[in-house]
């Protein structure tokens, strides 16, 4: 059975949508877990999702608008087996009798035809946000896969909005909807290069790891302390930064800005730990004069709240030496500061 993505019959704009593997394997187990058995994707493209529904033993009935991709769509299903379980009409998505199954899948097209082009207003989408949204009503088990900049203004009410980041990338976000919602907002963190993660009962399994929360809640904030957290984006996107404050007993030292400063270093897969030595108002000649003393010619920049461009002050600083180090670039109670650090490893 072939499951590689370089395998498919592909065309650019449909790889460029397609769902990375590890996370529609973990998709279609959800979907299981909750008891479908029969699913509508509309808007199949070339049929990731609906290949790891079918893998999962739910039937699936594909709608694509596209009749090459459709036909592309087709073949991947039987070059992998799956020809009984996944079948593709060539159609109008919106025109599907959705009372024909128990579950819908939908991601609608966020490219304009014929150019390529992002499409940034969900109301531009095919099919229209109204359509996709209207969905849940309808059906009692809806999951649509959105943008991961969708604005949480758009979250119908009672969704689960969830953001998923593989290998630290954050890769989408998909609405839970009616049955299917079990909190308001979650973060997915997996790891993609360890397979899929299904395990023998068909539930999701493997190296995932998921935070969950209101998605309003305010971190406290405090001074700079001895240890910096770096949240995954999974986390910032999901607004979920004062739930692993409180895991980490960390503050924010601005509150517009995702870092997270605490006493301790504590393991999670939820953030980067780095180690601070020193805090410093952000100053060219100071900051360069401090790197050359510790003969520090090796640096990796993170920014956040802060204009200057990384790749410019790397060549501004005009490093020599043997040693590194992490420079993060940020604001402190609204205060342009360099903070010098070196990761927290184990």
């Amino acid at each position: 059975m072939r499951s590689d993505v370089s395998e498919w019959c592909s065309s650019r704009a449909g790889l460029e949508q397609a769902t990375r593997r590890v996370v529609a394997d973990r998709r279609a187990a959800r979907l299981r877990a909750a008891g479908v058995r029969t699913l509508a994707d509309l808007g199949c493209g070339l049929g990731a999702d609906a290949l790891a529904a079918a893998r999962a033993g739910i039937r699936v009935y594909g709608v694509e608008a596209d009749p090459v991709t459709a036909a592309m769509a087709a073949a991947n299903a039987e070059a992998a087996g799956l020809a009984e379980l996944f079948t593709v009409e060539c159609g109008d998505a919106t025109a599907f009798d959705v009372t024909r199954v128990d579950g819908v899948f939908c991601d609608p097209a966020r490219r304009a035809a014929g150019t390529g082009r992002r499409i940034f207003d969900p109301n531009a989408y095919s099919p229209p946000w109204d359509f996709v949204t209207g969905l849940a009503e309808r059906v009692p088990h809806t999951v649509v896969k959105v943008a991961p900049g969708l604005d949480h203004a758009l979250i119908p009410a009672g969704a689960e909005a969830e953001w998923v980041s593989v290998d630290g990338d954050l890769v989408e976000a998909a609405l839970w909807c009616g049955a299917l919602a079990e909190v308001p907002r979650r973060a997915t963190l997996l790891r993609g290069k360890d397979g899929p993660l299904v395990n023998a009962s068909g539930r999701a399994g493997g190296p995932s790891y998921q935070l969950a929360g209101s998605g309003n809640a305010e971190a406290p904030v405090g001074p700079v302390r001895g240890f910096l957290y770096d949240p995954d984006p999974a986390v910032v996107r999901a607004h979920l930064v004062a739930e692993l404050a409180g895991e980490l007993s960390a503050t924010l030292a601005d509150p517009t800005i995702a870092y997270l400063y605490a006493d301790a270093a504590r393991p999670t897969p939820f953030a980067r730990c780095l180690a601070i030595t020193d805090v410093l108002p952000f100053s060219l000649k100071r900051l360069r004069t401090l790197l050359r003393e510790r003969r520090v010619g090796r640096v990796e920049i993170l920014k956040r709240g802060s204009a200057l461009e990384p790749e410019k002050l790397r060549r501004d600083l005009k490093l020599a030496g043997d040693g590194s180090a992490s420079l993060v670039l940020t604001r402190v109670a609204g205060a342009p500061t360099v903070l010098v650090c070196h990761p927290v490893t184990g």
